[in-house]
């Protein structure tokens, strides 16, 4: 192999690196993707971390959309389920 390797014309390394960066390039495109159509991009899924013992750490404002990111979260992660469900019956 190495012989093989050897015989080639300078430069032929380039064209490796180039399979491999567009490689890269497509993986992390389907990857953006993905994340997109599963709302990985949810700027608010910060505050899942927090239950009402958090109240007295946070503005009234804070701890208000808190609660309601959680029930949001909950609501879609009953849909996510159902639809796990129904995929698999």
């Amino acid at each position: 192999m190495s012989e093989y390797l050897n015989s080639l014309e300078d430069g032929w390394t380039i064209y490796l690196w180039l399979v491999a960066g567009a490689g890269i390039v497509i993986a992390a495109i389907f990857a953006v993707r993905w994340a997109a159509h599963n709302d990985q991009f949810d700027e608010d899924i910060k505050y899942v971390v927090f239950d009402e013992n958090d109240r007295e750490k946070m503005t009234p404002d804070e701890f208000k959309k808190a609660m309601e990111v959680n029930k949001e979260q909950e609501k879609l992660r009953e849909e996510y389920l159902k639809r796990e469900a129904a995929g698999h019956s």
